[in-house]
């Protein structure tokens, strides 16, 4: 009797453990989804008149659109298994060179200045690649080297001051509307979607993932790691311009730090969406979740009138949460 009350009891904790493993991975796969559906809960409850709103949910797109696609360009290196330092310093510097070509005293055309600025992009992502795939340098040290110089740069294009009076032609791309809807919304959207595309069919987007997941193994499967990596970092630069010719747009000028919270916001989101799937690795869509979320804490706090110094912390504590449950994801593969 006591042998079969001493059988029930260990069945039953052993039941008891499975449930709370259970638990606890369904926390870990869907806590970043939980925790973006409490804040929409949370602000909406506090300000129910506007929160919601039409006005307010566009108010909030149009805020994180920047960040999404830069955030995009982080998520192609991460899958790689690298980050990039450099996403919003390379933005300031391209939309730094846009704008101080078209507001010279030999005024360029919008188009060309664009391209001018879309060109330094791609060279800033291709000098990342260089230095990390074929110098071997690690990727911290590579980006945060040209982190540092491309800022100088951006200071010299501006001369350390902020850039004004762009053509209407630039800026009505990132303050002009579409059914009501800001364009560089717009913009987010197709190149996510494009992103997302490359990652989820194409064969260098299997060949990336490949990579962050086990270098050694991806090389021995033929894969060239290399030139893989160094596509990946080209992409990032170039998508990186793209998100800071936009910011000028938007803004009406450009200075040579307009962007650098970017980068940060950008790892945090990528980090925050690496625990939405099973794998833990970089994904697109995890990476807009993320991203949501930086989005509506930093306007639900503005609509609270929360001091800007105390949503700096706030910022600091989702970005340790982030690396945390992205930690806890991998020990649980």
């Amino acid at each position: 009797m006591t042998s079969q009350k001493e059988s029930t009891t260990t069945t039953t904790s052993t039941i008891v453990a499975q449930q709370s493993k259970t638990a606890g991975r369904l926390l870990l796969s869907g806590g970043t989804v939980v925790a973006l559906i409490v804040l929409v809960a949370f602000f909406f409850v506090m300000r129910p008149d506007t929160f919601l709103s039409f006005v307010n949910v566009r108010n909030i797109l149009y805020q994180v659109s920047i960040l999404a696609i830069i955030a995009g360009a982080q998520t192609i290196v991460m899958v790689v298994g690298d980050f990039d330092l450099s996403v919003g310093a390379t933005s300031s510097l391209a939309g730094s060179v846009a704008a101080a070509l078209m507001i010279a005293d030999d005024p360029t055309s919008v188009p060309v200045a664009i391209l001018a600025g879309l060109a330094v992009g791609l060279f800033v992502g291709l000098v990342n690649g260089v230095l990390i795939a074929y110098l071997n340098l690690s990727a911290f040290v590579a980006t945060l080297a040209t982190m540092t110089s491309v800022i100088g740069l951006a200071y010299l294009v501006t001369a350390g001051t902020t850039l004004f009076g762009m053509p209407a032609e630039f800026t009505q791309l990132g303050q002009g509307r579409f059914l009501n809807i800001p364009l560089p919304v717009y913009f987010a959207i197709v190149i996510s979607l494009i992103i997302w595309a490359m990652l989820r069919f194409t064969t260098v987007g299997r060949r990336w993932y490949a990579i962050g997941g086990n270098v050694e193994v991806a090389r021995l499967s033929g894969v060239n790691v290399r030139f893989a990596r160094l596509l990946a970092f080209t992409l990032a630069g170039f998508v990186s311009a793209i998100g800071g010719i936009l910011l000028s747009a938007r803004l009406g000028s450009a200075s040579a730090e307009q962007g650098g919270d970017n980068m940060m916001f950008s790892v945090a989101a990528v980090f925050l969406g690496m625990t939405v799937i099973r794998s833990g690795a970089a994904n697109l869509g995890g990476t807009m979740i993320g991203v949501a979320i930086i989005g509506v804490m930093s306007n639900g706090l503005n609509i609270l009138g929360v001091n800007a110094y105390i949503q700096q912390v706030v910022t600091g504590l989702i970005i340790i949460a982030a690396v945390t449950l992205s930690s806890l994801r991998h020990r649980e593969r």
